[in-house]
């Protein structure tokens, strides 16, 4: 079946979250080796993203704190200089290929207007939180084919983690691509290439010719 659109996660897959956690852990006045350790002990354990927050403040609310950001300032928002080096330059070529080109992620809704705002070549754009359903669940990926009007062979959707992008996404019937980068990707499959990934990289800048090979 021919490729006719790549769809990509968020964090670690097109933006570097770094900065973002970094923010976090200066606004909540936690060293920041501490809070990433944490982050990473949560991740090796399969805990949610948000878990190190009640970690260190239990009963944490985190649109509440959202809030008190915003109005301080400190907005928790992407920003071009988020977005990985190989991010524009995979997406335009993808794109001037003939492939529609997509982001969604496990994200809030917040985000999703700043991604368009970028300039990106995009055609679709989507979040967990605007679609009311979050990976791993099928019916995200479901909501992506849909949403293309596309048959999931002919969708390919590129992520960081085995747990929530590459099992599920094959398993939907898309051809799933796994970005080797970011803390849950080192954690979860290190060395060892998932079997369910079609393809294993550890850059974007692989991403448009291996996707073309594919294809032959």
């Amino acid at each position: 079946m021919t490729l006719k659109a790549v769809v990509f996660d968020v964090g670690e897959t097109i933006v570097d979250e770094t900065r973002a956690w970094e923010a976090w852990a200066d606004w909540l006045e936690i060293p920041r080796l501490t809070f990433l350790a944490v982050c990473g002990a949560v991740i090796e354990r399969g805990g949610d993203h948000r878990e190190p927050f009640r970690i260190f403040r239990p009963g944490f609310d985190l649109e509440a704190e959202l809030r008190t950001r915003a109005a301080a300032g400190v907005p928790d928002g992407v920003t071009a200089d988020d977005l990985y080096p190989d991010t524009i330059a995979c997406l335009r070529e993808l794109h001037g290929a003939g492939l529609r080109v997509g982001v969604v992620g496990n994200q809030p809704a917040r985000p999703e207007s700043a991604l368009r705002d970028l300039g990106l070549p995009i055609d679709l754009v989507g979040s967990s939180e605007s679609w009311g359903v979050q990976k791993p669940d099928p019916r995200f990926f479901r909501r992506i084919v849909a949403e293309l009007g596309l048959a999931p062979g002919e969708v390919a959707y590129v992520g960081d983690r085995v747990d929530n992008d590459v099992r599920p996404a094959a398993a939907e019937g898309l051809v799933a691509v796994f970005i080797r980068r970011g803390p849950w990707a080192w954690i979860q499959a290190p060395a060892i290439d998932p079997p369910e990934a079609a393809l294993t990289i550890t850059s974007l800048a692989e991403l448009p010719r291996l996707l073309a090979g594919l294809a032959r």
